[in-house]
């Protein structure tokens, strides 16, 4: 099956941009059946877009005090009671 460049529309932007025969021959490689909404601009914003918003800063963070050394830091899951949570330290050292 040969394949021939296409023009598409960005359903972000709504510029035009050429899904080229290359590219139509990955996707089938790769078992993509539709074809892509969004320009190359516009994937690499959401991307980048996505990938920022998993970003570890942005994670609620709780107070806590060590279990085993007494110092206060924060933790990034709530801690349930009667459970001990320890600071980073020595958590890595109880690991090892």
């Amino acid at each position: 099956m040969s394949f021939e460049d296409k023009s598409l529309q960005c359903s972000d932007c709504g510029s035009t941009f050429t899904f080229s025969a290359e590219e139509q021959e990955f996707f089938q490689s790769k078992g993509f059946t539709n074809e892509p909404k969004r320009c190359p601009p516009c994937r690499q914003t959401r991307k980048t877009d996505r990938s920022s918003s998993n970003n570890y800063s942005q994670r609620q963070m709780y107070p806590v005090v060590c279990a085993q050394c007494g110092q206060a830091t924060e933790v990034p899951f709530e801690p349930r009671d009667g459970r001990p949570v320890y600071c980073r330290d020595c958590y890595n050292k109880s690991r090892t």
